[in-house]
């Protein structure tokens, strides 16, 4: 691999795409950082190109040309879903991320039953529908709880785990009942503990990059609706190094073969949702990128050289790869949103504070939902700032980042309270059996 530095473009303006270019631009071998289109978080590591449109992929080829780029970030999933990659191919320049066709397993959630369904993958039993009648055929035989998926991207907020049967055919409608129709996935519901688990892949291969839990719902106590993220924690102490090796040998081993059987081989992340149940692991569905709140907790933890990883599995061969994290460290990330969200939310209010949460707080503040407005900084969307800490556990990572989420002055903003609970209430239980 060459030592001469790479400029490198990443794509994206969220929270993970802050993350990623924090730790990127940390590496040696990066050059010039460009993110499109950024936000004020990522220009304090890059140069933010709120110019560039990435839905053009021509334009986006000929930025890469103007500026050399030597490798291609792409963060969120409708780049992917798009085939930016494949775009980026056809120019000769590298890209990080999936091909439009690996990019199903997150763009089309029946797309990936069916794959698990060929290929012996642990995952709820399923059935696909694109019309109404069937649909709520199919729940009425099924009954409730039960769980309705939008079939496309939805930003993470397109699943309902319905109690009653009513909430069930509600969702089915919602998704069905337009002109325009649609489609969607009705599974059996699953019981056990949730948790993310992060491979890097490059088409054959996998390499573990960490797991994390997050937190869904909107308010404290897992209630109200799903959300893109408000919060998560790493490591996941659940996926104990035997889960670990069940989940590499059944589930993310299996999809690699079976992507390239098909001809799309899949590189890029692999990020599969799964639930911890009696029966071992299974898989929710597949992510084909960073997570986001998760990449949050995710970044601030490797102990080596992102960029080199990056770039040998977008060169398809992670031979040589070790992916490592900082002994006994634990991150901890609580979400800040706008009020109402996830409904409509108002934008322009200030944020003050953010220096004091990092200076004295000793917290990395990451951008989502933010821009500039001379010297002012203010919200500019549902899901604002990331307020992550580290620590030797998640407990402690936990105080330090509360504390320093303290020190941020937005009246307008809100978070849950019991970010990374349960796992502290492990790591109580097992300090106190001596475990």
């Amino acid at each position: 691999m060459s030592a001469r530095p790479l400029n490198i473009l990443l794509v994206g303006s969220g929270g993970r795409e802050h993350a990623l270019a924090w730790a990127i631009a940390k590496s040696p071998l990066c050059g010039r950082l460009f993110v499109a289109p950024g936000n004020p978080g990522t220009a304090q590591h890059g140069e933010n190109r709120p110019d560039l449109t990435v839905s053009d992929h021509a334009a986006v080829v000929a930025f890469c040309r103007a500026e050399a780029i030597g490798l291609v970030v792409v963060g969120p999933e409708a780049p992917l879903v798009a085939g930016l990659v494949d775009d980026l191919a056809a120019a000769g320049i590298l890209a990080f991320g999936p091909t439009r066709a690996a990019a199903q397993l997150e763009g089309s959630k029946g797309f990936t039953k069916e794959l698990c369904a060929e290929h012996a993958i642990p995952t709820a039993a399923f059935a696909r529908f694109t019309a109404l009648e069937p649909a709520l055929a199919y729940l009425r035989e099924r009954g409730a709880p039960i769980v309705v998926k939008a079939d496309g991207l939805a930003a993470g907020k397109g699943v309902t785990v319905a109690e009653t049967l009513p909430e069930a055919e509600e969702a089915v409608r919602a998704i069905l009942g337009g002109e325009a129709g649609g489609a969607l996935v009705i599974e059996e519901c699953l019981f056990g503990e949730e948790a993310s688990f992060f491979a890097l892949c490059d088409g054959t291969r996998a390499i573990p990059l960490g797991t994390a839990q997050d937190h869904k719902r909107v308010h404290d106590g897992d209630r109200g609706p799903n959300t893109g993220g408000m919060g998560a924690y790493a490591p996941a102490s659940i996926v104990t190094p035997a889960i670990e090796q069940a989940v590499m040998e059944r589930i993310i081993g299996p999809t690699l073969a079976g992507m390239a059987a098909r001809g799309t081989p899949f590189s890029g992340i692999l990020y599969a949702g799964l639930m911890l149940t009696d029966e071992g692991p299974k898989l929710i569905e597949y992510n084909t990128r960073f997570g986001d709140p998760e990449a949050q907790v995710l970044m601030p933890r490797l102990s080596g050289d992102l960029v080199p990883a990056l770039l040998a599995a977008a060169r398809g061969d992670l031979t040589g790869i070790v992916i490592g994290f900082e002994p006994g460290s634990a991150a901890l990330t609580v979400v800040m949103a706008a009020a109402g969200y996830p409904g409509p939310v108002a934008r322009g209010s200030e944020i003050r504070g953010i220096a004091a949460a990092e200076t004295e707080g000793g917290a990395i503040v990451f951008h989502a939902g933010t821009r500039r407005d001379g010297d002012r900084l203010v919200a500019d969307g549902g899901r604002v700032l990331a307020v992550t800490a580290l620590g030797s556990s998640v407990g402690q990572a936990r105080a330090r980042a509360y504390a320093a989420l303290a020190r941020i002055d937005w009246p307008q903003g809100f978070c849950r309270s019991d970010i990374g609970g349960r796992e502290v209430a492990r790591e109580a239980a097992g300090a106190a059996t001596g475990r």
